[in-house]
């Protein structure tokens, strides 16, 4: 039974993390500390490990030889890294899935896509970008694999709100519209075709660091 508690609240403790990391709440390269989180979360340190293990897992987080675990830091090489492994893995998934895409889910897609289109700041856009994409791969009934790519979408949204957090602009997803296109016609090639490269596209723009100096941020945009 106190493994099942232990085990549950590891995932309460990572997903608040997680939260605070995707968020900026947490930057890039802050220690988390072990006795900190315990003590917050009244939790003993074989849970705060475990969380730890899963914002490792998602690319969140980092341990480091006798000094302990930090916040993954932003690097370009992380970005492409991630970008990459969603490419990859999300064709897959929408090849497995394509064969069950009803009527019905397509057109929550479609609803996804309006959402994202009127969104007012990066977060609700985050979320209906996010959805979009759950909606259309999810019928690909791989646990696992749908695992790993919302992993990968954890990673894709802290690239995305430090880069563009503020100074968000309403933009239209074109190649959201013309992935549920190609699916509406049974072109499963095509919608696979357009969902790799949309995956792939990164961002850049100048943000100006803790320390005053302007450095170039980049994320996944799609």
């Amino acid at each position: 039974m106190s493994t099942k508690i232990e085990d549950t609240l590891a995932v309460r403790i990572s997903k608040v993390l997680a939260e605070r990391i995707i968020s900026g709440e947490i930057p890039a390269g802050a220690k988390l500390r072990q006795d900190h989180i315990a003590a917050e979360f009244g939790a003993s340190h074989v849970p705060v490990r475990e969380a730890f293990r899963r914002l490792e897992a998602q690319g969140l987080a980092a341990s480091e030889p006798r000094r302990g675990v930090r916040v993954a830091s932003f690097q370009l090489s992380h970005v492409k890294e991630v970008a990459e492994m969603r490419a990859a893995l999300e064709v897959l998934a929408l090849r497995h899935s394509a064969p069950h895409l009803t009527p019905a889910i397509l057109n929550a897609a479609e609803e996804a896509i309006r959402a994202g289109d009127v969104s007012k700041d990066v977060r609700s856009w985050e979320e209906a970008n996010r959805l979009f994409h759950r909606t259309i791969l999810a019928p690909c009934s791989m646990p696992r694999l749908l695992a790993t790519i919302d992993d990968l979408h954890a990673a894709s949204a802290r690239f995305l709100f430090a880069a563009w957090q503020s100074n968000w602009e309403t933009q239209t997803d074109h190649d959201h519209t013309a992935i549920l296109s190609a699916l509406r016609q049974g072109n499963v090639d095509g919608a696979c075709s357009i969902l790799s490269r949309h995956v792939q596209w990164i961002g850049q723009r100048p943000t100006l660091a803790g320390n005053g100096t302007v450095r170039n941020a980049f994320a996944i945009i799609g």
